[in-house]
């Protein structure tokens, strides 16, 4: 596509390179701790930020003027194009797409779908030609004005069915297309106020909506996995989906947590109070970890600012405990990612996913080392190794009471406190990144 005409496929040149549109560390086929880089790190990337953000902030609009702006399908036919020119030149196996980015609104849910589906095909020609693949999709329940109180949440139950209808469709696209998964995030399934909130219903309607969702991808046979992507804040001042453990409990309370994982973003965690590590940590724990969004928030700043990552540190340790999980299955990193409103020339899109897929690779690099040196984790289990003697391990299986061990502490030496030893272990994460 013209908008890129000068720029070439982004080639692995060395970490010597000074060739800001080169990769430094990523090699695709390289093989780490038995599996290619690519397949370790399943990148895709975004259609929202990449392709439809205008630049606008709450102070000012658009700085961006991209060829395939408009609300038309013709326009969206150019989006597409310029979307799978990015994925050629970066080399990307993945992307992920909004129903409302991917498509026009369209004046009646009809001629939304009818939209929808024209871009879809568009899709799979291109898909077909290009070897690129789905990560997932979603539906877009957030900007439109009749969303402004939610979607499964809403009060008004015809505004629910409608996104029940939005979501039908996005799930069709999506598993038309082999998508690996379907993501659903509400952006404001929460409340303002509680003033105007009847709690208790608008939990009751997610948990149906949620389990419609569930219900109708075993009715359609879509093989991928059904995510949540937490997020505390932003639009909405209270969120139903706060964080991972928030989730978790709503997904048990309707029984679907063998049904439901998560999606988990850098810039939702730290909103939330959270490390990026800490959530994965939680999900695998959990067992409900799925997939990622890759980013980063400025920490000056006390909203999601969806930055490029380039913290190789944090990345490293994200994905160490990704490892540690058994890696991603289903999920990958998508780049949940924008450019800032003063990047405006086409190779600053190309250079951001650049330095963006180079730190995830580092990261890689750093958390395989880590893994194999093993110290972290033969650390923790010399932590816990109290827990391997037998009266420790029938405590926890149930053959103890609280008599029974309250007996044996009584007649035990006065048990010490050992060392966390935090500052050494820091040290030690230190030496891998």
């Amino acid at each position: 596509m013209s908008y890129f005409a000068d720029i070439e496929p982004v080639r692995f040149k060395g970490r010597d390179t000074d060739d800001p549109l080169a990769y430094r560390f990523y090699e695709p086929g390289r093989q780490v701790m038995g599996k290619s880089m690519a397949e370790h790190l399943r990148i895709a990337i975004c259609y929202w930020h990449s392709f439809v953000w205008p630049g606008t902030d709450p102070f000012g609009g658009q700085t961006f003027e991209r060829p395939w702006f408009g609300d038309t399908i013709d326009a969206a036919r150019a989006k597409a194009d310029a979307a799978f020119a990015t994925f050629r030149i970066l080399g990307t196996p993945f992307f992920t797409f909004h129903d409302r980015d991917a498509a026009p609104e369209g004046a009646s849910l009809k001629e939304c779908r009818a939209n929808l589906d024209a871009i879809a095909e568009v899709f799979e020609a291109k898909m077909a030609e290009t070897g690129v693949k789905l990560l997932w999709g979603t539906a877009n329940l957030f900007s439109h004005r009749r969303y402004m109180a939610g979607a499964a949440t809403n009060p008004d139950p015809a505004i629910f069915a409608y996104a029940a209808a939005q979501v039908k469709a996005a799930m069709d696209v999506t598993h038309r297309l082999g998508g690996a998964n379907y993501v659903l995030w509400g952006g404001r399934e929460g409340y303002e106020t509680l003033l105007n909130t009847d709690m208790k219903r608008e939990l009751d309607q997610m948990g149906r909506f949620l389990s419609m969702v569930v219900e109708y991808k075993h009715r359609i046979g879509f093989s991928g996995t059904i995510l949540i992507e937490p997020k505390p804040q932003e639009p909405t001042k209270h969120q139903y989906d706060y964080d991972v453990a928030t989730v978790f409990g709503l997904l048990q309370r309707f029984g679907l947590e063998r049904e439901v994982k998560v999606n988990i973003e850098t810039g939702h965690a730290v909103l939330a109070g959270h490390s990026f590590e800490h959530e994965i940590a939680t999900a695998a724990a959990l067992g409900i970890f799925g997939s990622c969004d890759i980013n980063r928030n400025d920490y000056q700043s006390g909203w999601d600012t969806d930055q490029f990552p380039n913290n190789h540190p944090e990345v490293a340790l994200a994905i160490y405990y990704i490892l540690r999980a058994g890696g991603f299955t289903t999920g990958g990193f998508n780049f949940d990612a924008k450019l800032r409103r003063q990047s405006i020339e086409p190779q600053d899109l190309i250079a951001a996913h650049v330095g963006g897929i180079d730190t995830l690779a580092r990261g890689l690099l750093s958390a395989a080392a880590m893994v194999e040196d093993g110290g972290l984790e033969g650390a923790v289990a010399d932590r816990y190794a109290g827990w391997e003697a037998d009266w420790a391990r029938e405590a926890l299986a149930g053959r103890s009471d609280l008599a029974s061990l309250a007996a044996r502490a009584e007649s035990a030496p006065e048990p010490q406190p050992r060392s966390g030893r935090q500052e050494r272990l820091e040290n030690w994460v230190n030496r891998f990144v």
